[in-house]
């Protein structure tokens, strides 16, 4: 299993739409990125910051498997016009430099 951690920035002024959004994500979303190996996905916002923490089986073949799904493209539209450029989750995430286990 892969955990990873990703960013993103939200546009000013999107906090409380983007966390009422994400109260709920439609159950369709989330069926698929469980059949596709999501364990876990925590999203921490510090003012327009976001921190993704993500627990996947393969985090590239859920990128694959999600690309064309409808939920998921769905999801990202509505998602995306609250963000401040693109979501950073092409990018094998962020680099682990300390852990306490």
């Amino acid at each position: 299993m892969q955990r990873l951690a990703l960013r993103s920035r939200l546009r000013a002024g999107c906090e409380e739409i983007y966390d009422r959004e994400h109260a709920t994500i439609p159950a369709e979303l989330e069926r698929a990125m469980r059949e596709n190996g999501v364990h876990s996905w925590r999203i921490w916002r510090d003012g327009l910051d976001l921190f993704h923490v993500v627990e996947v089986d393969d985090y590239a073949a859920l990128q694959a498997a999600m690309k064309d799904h409808p939920a998921d493209q769905a999801w990202q539209a509505r998602m995306n016009r609250l963000l401040d450029g693109d979501f950073d989750k092409d990018s094998g995430g962020l680099t682990l430099v300390w852990e306490m286990a």
